[in-house]
């Protein structure tokens, strides 16, 4: 905060805190002409009459309590200007005092999980519990509370996967994040080569394109098996090692109509799931990797 700001609230609270001090003073100080207490002060108007009554002790204690309270405020806490108050107060402290001693506290039972193998967490219904709080506050935004995903974010509720579904797989994911890409083969391909290998791609999960655009999908093939399967393998069911998707079981992660299957090839895809190690402990991420995996498990 610079001088020109710090001496300004100084400057703002002082004189409200002073106003306030006067307010009191005033109307607690009798006013020379006026009746004497508890007197009519000779105005009268429906019925009704004004009477010279002193503020209730009560209103005039709290008002001065409320000042008092001010002012221990501002010498213990940050607030006037940039005195940082004696106590040396900062909410960073206070958040780090409180995070620290919630980690002390639960310690123990990350410790405990992590111990387990991942397929025995996963059974854990304690640990499902406390994996399901992780996914919610760390992976919800972009898979879903019920972690079924969205166009671009896979559904990881099924036993699709595009790096593997393995623990190890999982985890790896989890701690070191994936970046996939999928190039753009627009310029490769051309027009007409983007419709034929988009409607062969479609028909290998829908069969019965094959007797409606037989000349499509032959001609898809063969520029296929030239160009896709180094990632996509000869028969299109995906390989771990790329994060290449299965293309066989109906199942897309940007969508299957023939359309958005263009958009893929003409100007791929560029998907990132971000590394947590930064942010989760090894704890964590195990109880996390335990949950993803039970995920699928129950289907």
């Amino acid at each position: 905060m610079s001088g020109f700001w710090s001496f300004w609230i100084i400057a703002i609270v002082t004189i409200n805190l002073g106003l306030c001090v006067f307010l009191l003073l005033w109307v607690s100080k009798p006013i020379a002409g006026e009746p004497p207490i508890g007197e009519s002060m000779g105005h009268a108007f429906d019925g009704i009459e004004e009477y010279n009554n002193p503020m209730p002790r009560w209103w005039i204690a709290l008002f001065w309590g409320t000042i008092a309270f001010a002012v221990a405020y501002f010498v213990l806490y940050p607030g006037y200007g940039s005195f940082k108050g004696v106590l040396n107060w900062t909410q960073v402290n206070q958040y780090d005092a409180e995070v620290k001693a919630t980690e002390e506290r639960i310690a123990p039972i990350f410790a405990k999980f992590a111990a387990m193998p991942v397929e025995q967490v996963a059974a854990d219904p304690e640990a499902r519990a406390v994996g399901q709080r992780l996914f919610l506050t760390n992976c919800a935004v972009c898979h879903g509370s019920n972690a079924q995903g969205a166009r671009g974010f896979p559904n990881l509720t099924d036993n699709d996967w595009l790096y593997g579904g393995s623990p190890e797989a999982i985890k790896e994911t989890i701690t070191n994040g994936r970046v996939a890409a999928m190039p753009a083969w627009g310029a490769v391909l051309g027009e007409e080569g983007v419709n034929e290998v988009a409607m062969y791609v479609a028909s290998l999960s829908r069969p019965e394109l094959k007797s409606e655009k037989p000349e499509l999908v032959t001609a898809g093939e063969a520029k296929f098996q030239g160009n896709c399967v180094m990632c996509h393998g000869a028969d299109g069911k995906g390989n771990y090692a790329f994060g290449a998707p299965n293309l066989t079981d109906g199942i897309w992660l940007y969508g299957g109509d023939i359309a958005t299957i263009k958009e893929t090839l003409n100007g791929g895809r560029q998907g990132v799931m971000p590394a947590q190690h930064e942010r989760l402990s090894p704890e964590r991420i195990h109880l996390l990797t335990a949950y993803v995996y039970g995920l699928s498990q129950t289907k």
